[in-house]
């Protein structure tokens, strides 16, 4: 049985993608066998072949060198760089929760530790029109603990901390927050990491600077968030 954990963040573009391939580098270079899986992904070019690009599974892929297979890692791809549920609306194939639950199963039963990443902030839509259909659905659906990403610069206390208190209020268990864009020594940010621990009462477990290229956590304390 495998050990999960859902990556969410405080908004769009904040490095989720890109923290999640440092998660997934740190846990394959340690040899466990570690996957990714999105529910859905928006915003992926299509190839000269009509198919469309898996672009997080790809840079997943590339920063973390895992071999899974992008066919695994997320079952609904579209194109416009819209939310889901409007990515749908405009191009088809609605996300149906049955799919994305038969997907995850699938990844959990070939792999030790699986890491599935949202889609934008923790309210993101993916479907509205046939039925309502949130990241938190899904995250409930998978009984899943979460790590939350989050921009170091100006305004991330705000988002934080209401990004935390809707995770409280709908019961969603959040492990700890890992800060991206990260300057040390700046004194902003570092006030900043004591004013969003301070607020939500959970620790900052990691900071990200520009072109990283490894997550600053051990592997057995990444590892004990999966559970």
């Amino acid at each position: 049985m495998s050990k999960n954990l859902f990556i969410t963040g405080t908004g769009t573009d904040v490095g989720k993608t890109y923290v999640t391939g440092l998660i997934l580098k740190k846990l394959h270079a340690y040899g466990v066998s570690a996957a990714y899986y999105k529910a859905a992904m928006s915003g992926n070019e299509r190839r000269w072949n009509g198919i469309l690009a898996p672009g997080d599974a790809i840079s997943v892929k590339e920063v973390s060198g895992i071999e899974q297979p992008l066919g695994e890692m997320c079952p609904y791809v579209y194109e416009n760089a819209v939310s889901p549920h409007l990515a749908s609306r405009i191009e088809g194939n609605p996300v149906r929760i049955d799919r994305v639950l038969d997907g995850f199963r699938t990844v959990c039963s070939k792999y030790d530790y699986v890491t599935m990443e949202g889609s934008g902030g923790i309210l993101c839509p993916l479907c509205f029109d046939e039925t309502e259909l949130y990241l938190a659905d899904i995250i409930k659906a998978c009984k899943l603990s979460c790590l939350m990403i989050a921009d170091a610069e100006l305004g991330t206390i705000n988002h934080v901390v209401l990004t935390a208190f809707y995770m409280k209020e709908h019961k969603i268990p959040l492990k700890g927050i890992i800060f991206n864009h990260y300057i040390a020594g700046d004194t902003m940010q570092t006030d900043n990491i004591k004013m969003c621990e301070y607020l939500t009462n959970v620790k900052v477990v990691a900071c990200v600077q520009d072109y990283d290229t490894d997550l600053k956590i051990t592997s057995e304390t990444l590892m004990s968030f999966y559970e």
